[in-house]
């Protein structure tokens, strides 16, 4: 490898979600998940993080049955369920090699609980997958990406009931035995620390439904997760050819303390070790010693049965992929939960996108050396990216020289530490095609190389457009990083 290129196989291309694409909610059998309860809230301006993706009991019900007056963008996403041939045309003409998507649980379990998956759904995944192969893409899979079914919430309050464990593993292995011939890469659950943030998002729980506190909650849905995720690995190294590799998948957030002070340095400390307890479970195969006195502090007592400790320990995983957009600052005066994924302290020496996130591509490198120190086994950053209002020109073109310097700086960091020594096996970017934002379901908030013809309520023809990015991003897959700018 040369100094200005990247490893000859890396894969290049885009990441999405489902719940944030598909769009056609009620078509194909497809039962509704919980992001299809979120909202968009028109009170939320531009460049504010007001996140409406949480869901309580005083508004489930009446969201699921339609007894309200939101607007619920994520049904509707962009319309990649009509769409994905063109969709994945324009993929493959920016020269991707990889495109990690996400199934939608109820589009396969309409509610989760059927003895027999809908052939329908099946179906779709099929023409997506055969789809990708016509021009050479590697599908890379995430089988839970916040699209639980709403009726597992319903009955078992989500993951916070041990027997969902059940049947995600009914779902992992039908994925699993219907594409192990199309799909490669798989990832357990995106972002499972989330659930430190918003456990409806992450886990499908109400909260208030139980007398427990939020963080008891999050901690034992996690640890469900956890054995969700070490099964699957354990039935897919059974189930899936010898190549097939299975990852988990963390939001990655570097912490720099805010001051030299030893207490700011131990901050960040924890908020590192905070960050890394679930690779730390998924990889180490074990609870770190860190937790047990965090757990005895908080009064967490996390319901184990005989037998998890050693299914953790067998079930651990390939890679460990991740989304990294920003880094924060730790001040030992800062109240609040460890690990949660937004901060408001900002760091002065950082610039911020529209929506307040800090630009840092040298964090990149930083977490990237330290991950790979500490795992020693492969990185894959499958989201990085940064949502902006896009303007279209008179001749319809979009100039957006803003995404490219994010991402050409990221990149140009991303090089640094693979010649560092870090094993990457690729990168996909958040939203290459515009789509619905995870957080506020808006679609103003723009990620992607490609153009959605669509506003926060749906209205647009949907058509699609090449923004500057698209040929910049080209020229990047085409010359393997070469063409990068210093």
């Amino acid at each position: 490898m040369t100094t200005t290129e990247f490893p000859k196989g890396f894969l290049w291309g885009g990441a999405t979600a489902a719940n944030q694409i598909e769009g056609a909610f009620d078509e194909g059998g497809k039962g509704l998940s919980t992001s299809d309860l979120a909202i968009f809230d028109p009170n939320v301006k531009n460049g504010e993080e007001n996140f409406t993706f949480n869901v309580d009991v005083d508004d489930f019900e009446d969201r699921a049955a339609g007894k309200t007056d939101a607007v619920f963008p994520k049904r509707w996403g962009i319309d990649f369920y009509h769409r994905y041939k063109e969709d994945i045309a324009l993929f493959a003409e920016m020269g991707f090699s990889a495109f990690r998507m996400s199934i939608a649980w109820p589009r396969i379990y309409p509610t989760g609980f059927e003895d027999e998956p809908n052939e329908e759904g099946l179906a779709f995944y099929d023409k997506v997958f055969d789809e990708l192969a016509k021009y050479g893409i590697e599908p890379v899979v995430t089988i839970s990406h916040y699209e639980m079914p709403i009726e597992i919430t319903r009955r078992y309050n989500g993951w916070a009931d041990r027997r969902t464990i059940d049947l995600y593993s009914k779902f992992a292995n039908t994925l699993f035995k219907r594409y192990r011939d199309k799909v490669r890469y798989w990832i357990t659950f995106n972002e499972m620390n989330m659930n430190l943030t918003s456990i409806y998002t992450g886990a499908g729980i109400l909260p208030s439904r139980s007398g427990e506190s939020e963080l008891q909650q999050a901690y034992q849905a996690s640890h469900h997760q956890f054995l969700a995720s070490a099964l699957a690995v354990f039935d897919g190294k059974k189930i899936l050819p010898k190549e097939a590799l299975i990852g988990c998948m963390i939001n990655r957030i570097e912490s720099y303390p805010a001051t030299p002070k030893p207490e700011d340095a131990l901050r960040a400390m924890h908020e590192d070790q905070f960050n890394f307890f679930y690779p730390d479970v998924q990889i180490r195969g074990e609870y770190p010693r860190y937790m047990h006195r965090y757990f005895e502090e908080n009064d967490i007592h996390i319901r184990m049965e005989p037998g998890d400790l050693q299914i953790l320990k067998a079930g651990t995983v390939d890679f460990l992929g991740f989304s990294y957009y920003m880094t924060h600052v730790a001040d030992a005066s800062a109240s609040g939960t460890f690990g949660k994924l937004d901060s408001e302290i900002k760091n002065p020496h950082l610039e911020l996108t529209e929506w307040g996130w800090p630009v840092d591509p040298v964090g990149l490198r930083i977490t990237c050396n330290r991950m790979w120190d500490r795992y020693q086994i492969p990185l894959f950053p499958v989201e990085n990216g940064m949502g902006a209002v896009d303007k279209v020109e008179a001749d319809g073109s979009i100039h957006d020289d803003y995404r490219i310097k994010y991402l050409n700086d990221h990149l140009v960091q991303l090089r640094e530490a693979i010649k560092d020594g870090v094993e990457v096996i690729g990168y996909t970017t958040w939203g290459p095609i515009d789509l619905v934002s995870c957080g506020t379901s808006q679609t103003s908030k723009r990620y992607g190389f490609i153009y959605v013809d669509q506003d926060d309520l749906g209205n647009g023809t949907k058509e699609r457009s090449r923004k500057d990015s698209f040929y910049w991003y080209k020229k990047i897959i085409e010359s393997n990083g070469k063409a990068l700018s210093e």
